[in-house]
C-alpha cells in the first residue's frame, strides 16, 4: 500500500483583511524527504507553516498533515510532528535541560540517550537558566527538543538563525540522520547553500502560491545556463538570438545567460572560441529567473511572510 504524503495542501487560500497571503497554495511533501520551502519576504511561507501547524484555519482549500486536517485534528497532528521556529521563545526561569524535558513530556517522551548526545553535539550547557542564553543557544534548545523526540515530521522555520558555522554543520548532519531514519523534514530557509546541501526537493513560493517544485537539477533545467567565453573575434548579433536573458560583451569576452544553448553555441563557435565556461544556474540565479528582481531581493529570501 502506498504511503500517504505527510503534507498535502490543495488550493489553500488565506486572507488577512485586504491582503491575500495564500492564493491557491498547492504543496506536496513526500515521505522521508527533506523539502525546502523558499521565497522572499511576503511570499507566504510563514502563513503556510501556520496552516500546517493548525495555528491558522485556511479560508478555503484542503490541508492534510500526516493524513489528518491540521485544524480539526490539531492535538493528534502536533503529537506526531516537531516544530522549531526561527526565534525560539523559552520559559526564562527554567534551565535549558528542564525545558527540553518538559517539551519531551508534552510530546510523549524523549529518547534519553539521543537527548544527551544532542546536547553534547550542540555544545549546549543544559544547567543554565534560559534567560541567560544567547539567541543561538535558544535555537539549540529548540533543535535538541525537536530532534530528541520521535516525530514523523520535522517542520523547521529558519532553524539555524543565530548558530555559528560549526553548529550549522552539526545541524546539517542531524537533518541527514533524520532523513536516513525515515523522517520527513520541511525546511524553510533563506540560506541558499543550506538548501542546496540538504534538500531533496525545493518548492519556490511567490505571491502566496508555489510557482515551481522539483529537485535542484529539475529546477535548473527550467532556468538559464551561464556561459562565459573568450573569443577570437569580437561577437556581434548575440542579442538577437532567442533565449538570451542577460548579455555582456567586452571586446572579445562575452558573458550571457541563456535558456537555449544550441543556437548560442553555434554562434559562439563562428567567432572562434579560445576559452569557454558553461555553468548551471545557482539557486540565486533560479530566484532571479522566477522573480525577475534584483539580487538585493534574493538576499531576503526566506524572511517571514
Amino acid at each position: 500500500m502506498a504511503m500517504t504524503d505527510p503534507v498535502e495542501l490543495h488550493h489553500i487560500t488565506k486572507t488577512f483583511g485586504r491582503t491575500r497571503a495564500l492564493d491557491g497554495m498547492d504543496l506536496t511533501i513526500r515521505p522521508g524527504e527533506v523539502h525546502g520551502l523558499l521565497g522572499p519576504n511576503g511570499a507566504g511561507k510563514s502563513t503556510t507553516l501556520r496552516v500546517l501547524l493548525g495555528m491558522l484555519r485556511a479560508d478555503s482549500g484542503t490541508a492534510r498533515v500526516l493524513g489528518r486536517d491540521p485544524w480539526t485534528a490539531a492535538p493528534e497532528v502536533r503529537g506526531r510532528l516537531a516544530y522549531v521556529p526561527g526565534d525560539v521563545s523559552l520559559w526564562p526561569n527554567l534551565t535549558g535541560g528542564e525545558i527540553i524535558d518538559l517539551l519531551a513530556r508534552m510530546h510523549g517522551g524523549e529518547d534519553r540517550r539521543r537527548r544527551d548526545a544532542l546536547i553534547e553535539r550542540f555544545e549546549l550547557d543544559p544547567t543554565k537558566r534560559s534567560r541567560t542564553y544567547s539567541k543561538g543557544n535558544r535555537q539549540k534548545v529548540g533543535l535538541v527538543s525537536a530532534l530528541s523526540v520521535t516525530a514523523e515530521l520535522l517542520i523547521l522555520d529558519e532553524p539555524t538563525t543565530g548558530l555559528d558555522p560549526l553548529m550549522e554543520d552539526v545541524f546539517k548532519q542531524c537533518v541527514g540522520e533524520a532523513r536516513d531514519a525515515g523522517r520527513t523534514v520541511l525546511l524553510s530557509s533563506h540560506i541558499l547553500s543550506e538548501v542546496e546541501q540538504l534538500c531533496d526537493r525545493v518548492s519556490i513560493v511567490r505571491a502566496g502560491n508555489v510557482v515551481d517544485t522539483g529537485t535542484l537539477a529539475e529546477l535548473r533545467g527550467h532556468a538559464t545556463t551561464v556561459i562565459t567565453a573568450t573569443l577570437t573575434h569580437p561577437p556581434t548579433g548575440l542579442d538577437a538570438l532567442p533565449g538570451i536573458e542577460k548579455l555582456t560583451v567586452d571586446g572579445n569576452r562575452v558573458e550571457l545567460t541563456a535558456t537555449r544553448l544550441d543556437e548560442v553555441m553555434t554562434r559562439l563557435v563562428s567567432f572562434g572560441i579560445e576559452t569557454l565556461t558553461v555553468a548551471p544556474p545557482t539557486l540565486e540565479d533560479l530566484f532571479l529567473h522566477y522573480y525577475g528582481q534584483s539580487g538585493a531581493d534574493v538576499g531576503r529570501v526566506g524572511a517571514t511572510a
